[in-house]
């Protein structure tokens, strides 16, 4: 098995591409023609959408309103039993808190509706990479008014601004590995990630700048002794965190294949996709490598008490590096 690795900015140097981010890209340019590709155009600034415009559309009542992508939870099924219930901060009990302010929701329109899925700010490059759910973004033109909210509360829905989503030549500044798109979402379900670029907020701060950065661990094995979860449940106004270790969960199913981490954490139902496995978590810095997102298997699962990941191997490595290849001028 590989050796983990993370992605590690250099403090406070808003810089070049770090060394694990140049190591994969030379390892992307033999890809296979369904693999993604990097971007050949610069992005606009904005394209229209800028973070006043955003945060103005998206008011308080908009906000509490949106529905999750990927909407309620189907009835629990066998392969994923729920722990037995126990104290809030007890291993694998879920407990409603105040958030993080890496950790946030996803908000976009979907025709007349509004959504959102959980999402957070990843370290990289430009200082202004989120990470979410590949099944919470694949809707390709469908999807507008994108804007990540991060530390989301109804108490506080804006407590470090909006930072809309990134456009270039119509389209959202979005990294989803084509197949996840072709094969659907149970053959791909391996593929179910989505790296996300976010424009300044209207204080004009990057978002690693104004929030801070969890960093992207890759290969990094499939049993963790203490992984936090974190989400923002579509059912309550706060996120939710738990605690408790992860294991390897492989598929039976031939119609979703592949190996998935799994963690069994109280209260996770419809919203919480794309919301973080935190290992590594330091109290200190508020900050942990993020070694999986609730998603793949059953897009996370079938019952809110237990939890999937796609594993972040080549492919999820090979995405990352596209999304942060520095951009053509």
């Amino acid at each position: 098995m590989p050796r983990a690795t993370a992605y590690r900015p250099r403090p406070l140097r808003s810089a070049a591409v770090g060394a694990l981010a140049l190591a994969l890209l030379a390892g992307a340019t033999g890809a296979a023609a369904s693999e993604p590709r990097p971007e050949p155009v610069r992005p606009a600034a904005d394209d229209g959408w800028s973070a006043a415009r955003a945060a103005a559309y998206w008011t308080p009542q908009r906000m509490a309103a949106a529905q999750p992508v990927d909407g309620p939870p189907a009835p629990r099924s066998q392969e994923a039993a729920a722990p037995a219930a126990g104290t809030a901060g007890a291993p694998g009990v879920g407990r409603d808190f105040g958030g993080l302010p890496q950790i946030g929701r996803m908000y976009l329109m979907r025709g007349t509706g509004a959504y959102f899925c959980t999402a957070s700010v990843i370290a990289s490059p430009r200082r202004s990479l989120v990470l979410t759910a590949g099944h919470c973004l694949d809707g390709g033109s469908r999807d507008q008014q994108l804007a990540f909210v991060p530390q989301y509360t109804q108490a506080r829905p804006q407590p470090h601004g909006v930072f809309p989503v990134l456009r270039s030549g119509g389209a959202n500044r979005i990294w989803i590995d084509p197949r996840y798109r072709s094969l659907g979402h149970d053959r791909a379900a391996g593929l179910d990630v989505a790296f996300v670029e976010v424009a300044r907020n209207a204080a004009g701060r990057r978002v690693q700048d104004a929030v801070g950065a969890d960093r992207l661990l890759l290969h990094p094995g499939y049993a963790h002794k203490s992984v936090r979860l974190i989400g923002h449940p579509g059912n309550k106004p706060v996120p939710r965190t738990c605690t408790n270790a992860t294991s390897r969960f492989t598929s039976t199913d031939r119609g979703i294949p592949g190996s998935f981490l799994r963690i069994d954490c109280t209260g996770y139902p419809g919203g919480t996709s794309g919301g973080p496995f935190l290992a590594h978590y330091d109290p200190a810095t508020r900050t942990g490598d993020v070694i999986g997102i609730i998603g793949g298997y059953k897009t996370g699962g079938t019952s809110p008490d237990t939890s999937f990941s796609p594993y972040f191997g080549q492919d999820i490595a090979r995405l990352f590096a596209l999304a942060t290849a520095p951009v053509r001028s």
